[in-house]
C-alpha cells in the first residue's frame, strides 16, 4: 500500500495527521511491511491555517502511481478548488485505488471530478458547496461511495484513519489501533451513527 498525503498552504493539520497516525500504524503490523507514504505539495515548503510549516518530500509527483491518494481541508480549499493547476496535479490520482478526503479536501476531489455521481460529506460548515460536486451530499461522519471515501469535520480524520484500517485489514486491527492509540470512540463500520456506505 503506497500512500500519497497532500499537503497544501491553509489546510488543517488535524485533518491529515488524524488519519496519517491511523493508518500509518498498519507498517507495524504483519505484513505491513509493504505500508509506505509520501508527503506530496506543490512545493517543498507549506505553512497550514495556524503557521506550522510542513516540509514535502516529493513536489508535484504523478500521483497515478500510488494506491492511496489522501486530501485533507482547510479553508483555503475554497480558493484552490478554482486553481487548475492544482487541481489538473490532483487529477493525476486518476488511477489511484482509493481517493480519500477529510473535511473540505472533498472540495478538492469534488473539482477534480471524483466525485461525480457519488454520494460524499465534508465540513457541516461546507455542504453547501459541495453540492454541485456530487449526486447526494451526505450529513454523517465517513461517507464509502465505491472507492471514494470522505469524511466529515476535522476530527473526523481519526474515525476516518480506523475505517480505512477496518476496510484494508479488518476489524480486529482498527481494534486495536485505536486501543494503541487510547481512543474509544470508534464505533466500527457497523456504527450506523457514524458511517454511510454508498454503491
Amino acid at each position: 500500500m503506497k500512500m500519497a498525503f497532500i499537503l497544501f498552504d491553509g489546510m488543517t493539520s488535524l485533518d491529515w495527521i488524524g488519519f496519517f497516525e491511523a493508518v500509518t500504524r498498519l507498517r507495524l503490523m504483519e505484513g505491513g511491511e509493504n505500508v509506505s507514504w509520501d508527503f506530496c505539495a506543490v512545493k517543498d515548503e507549506v505553512v497550514d491555517d495556524r503557521g506550522v510549516t510542513c516540509r514535502a518530500g516529493r513536489v508535484r509527483p504523478d500521483l497515478s502511481g500510488y494506491d492511496l491518494v489522501f486530501v485533507p481541508g482547510g479553508m483555503a480549499t475554497r480558493t484552490l478548488r478554482h486553481d487548475d493547476g492544482f487541481i489538473g496535479w490532483i487529477r493525476t490520482a486518476e488511477p489511484a485505488q482509493w481517493k480519500i478526503s477529510v473535511c473540505t479536501g472533498a472540495l478538492l476531489l469534488g473539482a477534480a471530478g471524483f466525485l461525480q455521481g457519488k454520494k460524499a460529506t465534508t465540513n457541516a460548515s461546507a455542504l453547501e458547496l459541495l453540492k454541485p460536486y456530487c449526486a447526494e451530499v451526505v450529513k454523517a461522519r465517513v461517507v464509502r461511495d465505491g472507492r471514494v471515501i470522505t469524511g466529515g469535520g476535522v476530527s473526523a480524520s481519526l474515525d476516518l484513519g480506523l475505517y480505512v484500517v477496518e476496510l484494508l485489514k479488518g476489524a480486529e486491527a482498527a481494534q486495536t489501533i485505536a486501543r494503541q492509540m487510547e481512543y474509544p470512540w470508534y464505533r466500527g463500520s457497523q456504527g450506523a451513527e457514524l458511517y454511510m456506505a454508498g454503491a
